[in-house]
């Protein structure tokens, strides 16, 4: 009888035990899933790697590390934890996202007929993959705009001239009813810094003095008021933020930062390999130099496909930089069939030439990016990139080749001879391409399905899908 009763004892005592095991440890787990807001700790993430021609950043690389993705496919794993953090639904959202595209990928889904915008030809890297992940975007993409800062130099830029494409997405990121923006930053993919380097340059700056530490105090005195008054700088490493510059000197002000510098998305006109530009976490911002803030009305009605283009190639530009001195020396004045100028006549008109050229040269300046693309773009000429270490826009879906020729600058002595050796046929699909693709650069406003607004926060988009927070 006695030792029953120290058995029921006994076995009481280890179920208590046992409770109080599970209520500390049920605790515990708990804790690890809290709000996203009281989240204060350092996340780490993973960057999946690129390479350097970057369609593998949309469909090469969407691999994941195994922990994300798996982790929220598993139902046990979900029903033990309970209720998903905020941040924890935004990386459930990503891994669905990745899923989503890798499907498309591989039952090659196209787009569609009643999609007019839809990506469809071979000027796209992989047109069922940009179509799934474009659509992904509209469905899920929500950015959060820093509130912190003053005008001019931040919520504002340049809407016309050569930095016009900086100026225009800052200031469609500042609408409110802009479709990507969040007002709550708990529910925010990315968060962008809305400082314009073109104005710090213009306010900031002591004109030839050559010192840009007054940018570099300004982008470290802004990192530090947003990693101080919010969670989200510090537990990404600025992972997940963004800053955009058309200025040469975007690059250099991201250097106030060293995360800024290693781990946020640069968008970036400056989208040199050799100075930093890292196409795995960066993109290129296409530079666009609209005089009054609109584009041309030479170029907004183009000649039939029919119409003559009496001209091989043109160019007309300032002598600066390290490859226009090479184009002038060897092609200036000096042949009927390439027309190159320093600077064009006053009875001349530039669009003019470029509506009767096949080709328009597109030489690098002080730095590698150049407004010539995007013009050669609108006027239906085919581009010539002349350039070295630079990263052309959304070259993660855009197939460059299929729309512009790329011409070593080593070979610019050869110019006439290499552009001769192209085929009718063949210059007239390239033509073609650039037709298709036009859309991708053209500022609407307000802002279109596929324009460049658009296709600048796929860039963006992108980038975070590659980024995976554990």
């Amino acid at each position: 009888m006695e030792v029953s009763h120290g058995l029921k004892v006994f076995s009481l005592s280890l179920f208590l035990l046992l409770c109080i095991i599970y209520f500390f440890s049920s605790n515990k787990l708990n804790h690890q899933y809290t709000k996203f807001d009281d989240q204060l700790q350092q996340t780490q993430f993973v960057r999946s790697s690129v390479a350097n021609h970057i369609s593998s950043a949309l469909y090469g690389s969407l691999t994941t590390n195994g922990s994300i993705e798996n982790r929220y496919r598993n139902p046990t794993f979900i029903r033990k934890v309970g209720k998903l953090s905020d941040s924890e639904k935004l990386e459930l959202g990503l891994a669905k996202a990745r899923v989503a595209i890798r499907s498309a990928i591989k039952l090659n889904i196209s787009a569609s007929d009643d999609d007019e915008d839809a990506p469809r030809g071979v000027v796209y890297r992989n047109p069922s993959a940009f179509y799934q992940s474009y659509l992904e975007m509209e469905k899920r993409f929500k950015v959060y705009v820093y509130e912190e800062g003053d005008r001019p130099i931040v919520h504002g830029g340049p809407c016309k001239d050569i930095y016009t494409s900086e100026g225009r997405f800052i200031h469609e990121m500042e609408l409110e009813n802009t479709k990507f923006k969040t007002r709550d930053a708990r529910y925010a993919h990315v968060y962008f810094m809305p400082f314009s380097v073109s104005m710090m340059v213009k306010y900031l700056y002591k004109p030839n003095s050559f010192d840009k530490s007054p940018l570099l105090r300004f982008v470290s005195d802004y990192i530090r008021v947003i990693s101080t008054k919010y969670p989200f700088w510090n537990k990404t490493q600025g992972a997940n933020h963004f800053m955009l510059s058309c200025h040469d000197w975007g690059p250099d002000s991201s250097r106030g930062n060293p995360l800024l510098y290693n781990n946020s998305i640069r968008v970036l006109c400056n989208a040199n390999t050799s100075e930093g530009f890292d196409p795995r976490k960066d993109a290129t911002l296409p530079e666009i130099d609209l005089y009054d803030g609109n584009m041309s009305p030479d170029l907004i009605s183009i000649p039939p496909d029919n119409a003559p283009r009496p001209h091989l190639a043109f160019f007309a530009g300032g002598l600066h930089g390290p490859i226009r001195p090479i184009l002038f020396r060897h092609w200036k004045a000096k042949d009927p069939d390439i027309i190159v100028y320093e600077y064009l006549p006053k009875n001349l008109k530039y669009y003019s030439f470029m509506l009767q050229s096949k080709f328009c040269l597109c030489p690098s300046g002080y730095e590698v990016a150049s407004p010539r693309i995007v013009e050669a773009i609108y006027a239906q000429c085919v581009p010539v990139l002349l350039s070295e270490h630079y990263v052309p826009p959304f070259s993660d879906v855009l197939r460059w080749e299929a729309f512009s020729v790329q011409v070593k600058v080593s070979d610019i002595p050869n110019l006439k001879e290499i552009l001769n050796a192209i085929p009718e046929e063949q210059y007239k699909k390239l033509k073609e391409g650039v037709k298709a693709v036009r859309k991708h650069f053209v500022l609407n406003q307000p802002p279109k399905r596929f324009d460049v607004f658009h296709m600048i926060l796929h860039s963006i988009w992108i980038r975070r899908l590659n980024v995976q927070l554990s």
